[in-house]
This record gives structure tokens, sequence and C-alpha cells, in this order.
């Protein structure tokens, strides 16, 4: 286990959490965690003092990752506004908060979602991204100006950007590397910056290269990155014939090289989507959270008391490890 500083604990209270804390909130007893964490199931830490603590973000995604029907996630930041895990309500506040210009409501329904066990990918495929299109639809029919459809993006840029400095900070130091962007003259911030938080909610170190990225910089990032895995998120394609040239010739270096490409976005059209090559294609991130989890798999899904047939780590002085079946 990691040891901890008084400064990492002061760092926030959202951070991390006790044994008993976590145990509440995953509706386990404490002696089950301390056995997931004894079995290297459960990530944990100690401080100064000997206590075990857990970072947030682990269980996050160790809940997510299993299933542990009595888990209330809210339970972990006591007194923090979250919002519910039904998406549809969830959906219908966010476009509330739009509407009213509540900057703040925005961040505390997508930090909350988070916080109360909605997965990255669930957020941008279900409401973030239909929120946007109704927001664009009400400015397109005049309903609203838009004014109002740049300042709920910029809310929802800054609260993700948030999240995404949080899942960072927080990320296991070993991991594999995705890089990632849009293509030239595909000036969308949002789909790739929200790709590049399900990959780092999946266990990825990943890169995001961000809009309007020519086709050269991911040839140089195979050199200078070395990623197992590419996305190419295309919101709009200004001359398809040209992106396809650069592209194909892009991916067929990446494949020999034995590395993932995944392309998705609503800008890829069925017709250029049979002149591609890739490795994977997904209507939302939904499929590249599974494509990528697939790449990497994480630990055993939690149970109660230790999977059968699970191959645990055990972390001893000086870093070696041992690991055994039961």
């Amino acid at each position: 286990m990691k040891a901890l500083n008084s400064d990492d604990l002061a760092v926030s209270d959202l951070k991390y959490v006790s044994p008993a804390r976590a145990a509440i909130a995953m509706g386990v007893s404490v002696t089950t965690v301390k056995r997931w964490v004894d079995d290297g199931i459960l990530p944990a830490h100690r401080t100064i003092g000997k206590h075990r603590k857990l970072l947030v973000s682990d269980i996050l995604r160790f809940v997510r990752d299993g299933h542990l029907p009595q888990a209330d996630l809210s339970r972990l930041v006591p007194n923090t506004p979250l919002a519910g895990d039904n998406l549809e309500v969830l959906l219908e506040e966010l476009l509330l908060a739009s509407r009213h210009g509540d900057n703040d409501r925005i961040r505390q329904l997508i930090h909350g979602a988070y916080r109360n066990g909605v997965s990255i990918e669930s957020l941008a495929d279900r409401v973030i991204a239909p929120a946007l299109r109704q927001i664009g639809h009400d400015w397109q029919s005049g309903q609203i100006e838009v004014m109002h459809e740049h300042r709920t993006t910029q809310a929802c840029l800054a609260a993700l950007y948030e999240l995404k400095a949080f899942l960072r900070a927080n990320a296991q130091e070993s991991r594999p590397v995705a890089v990632g962007g849009g293509p030239e003259h595909d000036h969308y911030l949002l789909p790739s910056l929200l790709a590049q938080l399900t990959l780092l909610d999946a266990g990825w170190e990943a890169i995001n290269l961000g809009p309007h990225t020519p086709i050269s910089a991911f040839i140089t990032a195979l050199d200078d990155l070395r990623p197992s895995l590419i996305w190419v998120s295309v919101s709009r394609l200004e001359s398809p014939d040209a992106f396809l040239a650069e592209y194909n010739a892009f991916y067929k270096k990446a494949e020999s090289r034995g590395v993932a490409v995944a392309v998705g976005g609503q800008g890829l059209c069925p017709v250029t989507r049979e002149r591609m090559g890739y490795t994977s294609f997904g209507d939302g991130l939904t499929h590249l959270a599974a494509f990528a989890r697939s790449l990497n798999a994480r630990p055993c899904k939690p149970q109660r008391g230790r999977p059968p047939g699970c191959q645990s780590t055990t972390r001893l002085e000086g870093g070696e490890t041992t690991s055994s079946k039961d």
C-alpha cells in the first residue's frame, strides 16, 4: 500500500474515505472491504498512522465494474448535491439548468451524477449529447439565441475539465496509452474531450490532441507516444475524399504496429465508413468504453468475499508481489 502524508489528505475531503464509509456506500461489511483490499482486488493506501484509506475514484470504478445491488454511492460524499441515477430525469434537470443559465447547477449535475455512480460514457451518450442536441435544435428553430447555446457548451466543458483533473489525479500509475482527437476542420471540442474522459475512467492514460488535428499529428503520435489505442472522433468532414486518402494511409501504419484504431462520430456516414479501415466503430461512447475495456481488462469484478477462481495479488515489502488463485 502507498503511504499518504497529511498534504495528500488535505487536497480534498472527497479524495479519500475510510473502509467504514466505503463499506456503507457499497452495501457490504467492513470485513468484506478489508478482504478485498488484502486480496488486491480493491486498491488502498495507508496514512502515516497506518490507517487504510481508499480513493473515491477507485470505489466508483469498483462499483461500476461489478455487481453490488445495495450500493449507494451518494453516501461517499455526505451533504453534496447529487443528481439521481435516473438519466431521463438528469437530462431534464440539465436542460432546465441550461435554460436558466445556471452554470453552477450544470456543474453539480455532472459531478454529482459521476459521484453517484453514473459512468462517463452514460453521461455522454444519454445526458450531455442529447441535451446539446436539443439546445442546438432550439437555437436553429429560433427558440433561443446562439449565446445561450454557447453558454451551455462552455459550462459543460468547464465541468468536464474539472472532472478530467480528478480522474488524472486518481489514475493508476501503470496504464496503457491512448491518443485521439478530431480531424482537420472539425472544431467541435466536446466529443473528443468526452472520449478522453471515457478512456481515463476505463483505466487508460488518454491524451487528447483536441479538435482540428491533422492526420500527420496522429502519425507522429505513433512514434512519440507509442499508444496501444488511437481514437478519431468525427463530428464534421469538410472533404471526405481528402480525409480518407490521408486517414487510410495512417490506418495502415497503425495496423502494421498493432495499434488499435477506434472511430466514431456523427460526421461518419455509412458511405464514408465503408471506405475506411478501423479496428472498432462506435455509435456512442458506450461502445468505445466496452472496446477499451476489452483491450485493457480490469481486475475481477467484486463479489462478497473473494471471487472464486480470481487471481489475487498481495503487495509485499520492497514492491514485490505474489499471486494466487482460489
